[in-house]
């Protein structure tokens, strides 16, 4: 077994019922069911998300990123990571089509501590957020170098997407504070 769940699990999750919780979803109708949230009524606002996430590389491979068989991993990965953004209505079924009017996908490799950190950060002008399209673009950018140096590094850890602000909206500004 490599996590929680094993080969042979094949529980399913209890089907949701309208509680408090359900009630907060706002992708769950009255009876549980999934929906995609009418924003009609809600105002154009700009809206700005930004997401991060690492791969864990050895400091040999991230030394040779900008310089693989493949190509420079950072470029393909950033052509990714903008295209992943631009196609997240399509991948996650309830999430709205959106105009986006700047991807920003950034890298910081660190060889002392073998990770490199991606950073998305995603602008509209519109009637929802796009805190779905800056970690799709962090996850897809992400994977992409995992696919470009699975050759030499298939012991790779993907982990830490997260958003790390969102601003926009009827719940205006937020921001994750830093550990410690």
């Amino acid at each position: 077994m490599y996590g929680p769940f094993s080969a042979n699990d094949t529980k399913t999750l209890p089907s949701p019922r309208f509680d408090a919780l359900t009630h907060e979803l706002t992708h769950l109708d009255r009876d549980g069911s999934a929906r995609m949230v009418d924003v009609t009524q809600k105002p154009v606002t700009v809206r700005k998300a930004v997401a991060e996430g690492s791969i864990s590389l050895s400091a040999q491979v991230i030394g040779q990123l900008e310089r693989l068989k493949k190509g420079n991993a950072f470029e393909v990965a950033r052509l990714a990571g903008i295209s992943a953004a631009k196609k997240t209505w399509d991948l996650i079924p309830l999430c709205h089509p959106l105009a986006l009017s700047g991807i920003d996908v950034e890298f910081q490799p660190d060889a002392e501590h073998q990770v490199v950190w991606v950073r998305a950060s995603v602008t509209c002008s519109g009637q929802t957020g796009v805190e779905m399209e800056a970690m799709t673009a962090v996850s897809v950018a992400l994977l992409t170098i995992y696919d470009m140096t699975k050759a030499v590094a298939r012991e790779s850890v993907i982990s830490n997407v997260r958003l790390i602000e969102k601003v926009g909206g009827k719940t205006g500004h937020w921001k994750r504070k830093p550990k410690g």
